[in-house]
């Protein structure tokens, strides 16, 4: 019996009885805290419970079991939810790093700048500008006497008197010679003299001409001045005297104008002119005057 105890017991038998008390107090909480070591079990060793299985489970699939997803304790941050993967890769499993957070003042500067971007204002109206420019006054058309009849045209120079017909044609012989020096002797002098211009300043006629030629020579007016002999005529009764007028467009209204006689106007002046000419009213280029006697009355243009 005795050689069955143990190496503990053994020492406390030769220590005092208080001690021995003591330290078998210690050992016997010592056991209860450390019960004896039972025979340990391996997990493929233990014994499968059968437990019972419902009739209606039998066949169930992984499909048929309903998943509900738990809302996230109070005080839990919810994740962000992930970004789906490219189309073009698989995911690696890795979530994508999260953007680093941006400053209070910076997050609030968008919305800032929003604030400050109001409506697109509207163009201002557009101004059309009055025209300052002076208004030029149109000519007053000439009123037209009904009462006054319309002169006779005439190409016959057989009619016309000796002196008339003998001036004109030296005056037509002198054009053709391209010398307007050759109009000198033919032209009126003095306080009758013959009226070039509207202008009562006295100039010397042959200078006068050459200003007034295109060509700066007087071979453009000598030009014109035979034309206009060379066209019909009129003869008009002017301060109660007659007087033989080139071209005949002078006294007759160009509305009234046959095609024949345009043509004949059209030498002289161009259809541009034409058009001017009939909304002033009249003719106003060069034109001829005579007087029964012989005298060179006019060579003017205008009105």
């Amino acid at each position: 019996m005795g050689s069955n105890r143990s190496p503990m017991m053994k020492t406390l038998s030769h220590l005092p009885d208080a001690i021995r008390l003591k330290t078998g107090v210690a050992a016997l909480a010592l056991a209860l805290l450390f019960p004896a070591a039972s025979p340990s079990w391996a997990l493929s060793e233990l014994q499968r419970e059968d437990v019972p299985i419902p009739e209606d489970a039998e066949g169930a699939s992984d499909e048929d079991v309903i998943r509900e997803q738990l809302p996230p304790p109070e005080g839990a941050e919810q994740a962000p939810p992930r970004a789906a993967p490219d189309a073009g890769g698989e995911d690696q499993g890795e979530a994508a790093p999260d953007a680093a957070p941006q400053p209070e003042g910076e997050r609030e500067a968008p919305a800032a700048r929003q604030r400050q971007i109001g409506p697109v204002p509207f163009p201002d109206p557009i101004v059309i500008p009055q025209d300052t420019r002076k208004q030029v006054a149109e000519p007053e058309t000439p009123e037209v006497d009904d009462d006054v009849p319309v002169p006779e045209v005439q190409y016959d120079v057989s009619k016309l008197p000796e002196p008339v017909r003998r001036l004109r044609e030296k005056i037509m012989e002198a054009c053709l010679t391209g010398d307007i020096e050759q109009l000198r002797p033919l032209l009126q002098t003095g306080p009758d003299g013959t009226q070039l211009s509207f202008n009562p300043e006295q100039v010397d006629p042959i200078e006068f001409l050459k200003s007034v030629s295109g060509d700066g020579e007087g071979q453009e007016i000598l030009a014109i001045l035979y034309e206009v002999l060379d066209s019909g005529y009129v003869i008009e009764e002017i301060e109660n005297d007659q007087m033989y007028i080139w071209p005949y467009f002078y006294s007759v209204p160009l509305d009234t104008l046959t095609p024949r006689q345009r043509v004949e106007l059209f030498k002289l002046v161009t259809a541009g002119d034409y058009q001017d000419m009939t909304s002033f009213g009249g003719y106003i280029f060069y034109r001829v005057g005579i007087t029964p006697d012989g005298r060179w009355q006019f060579f003017v243009a205008g009105d």
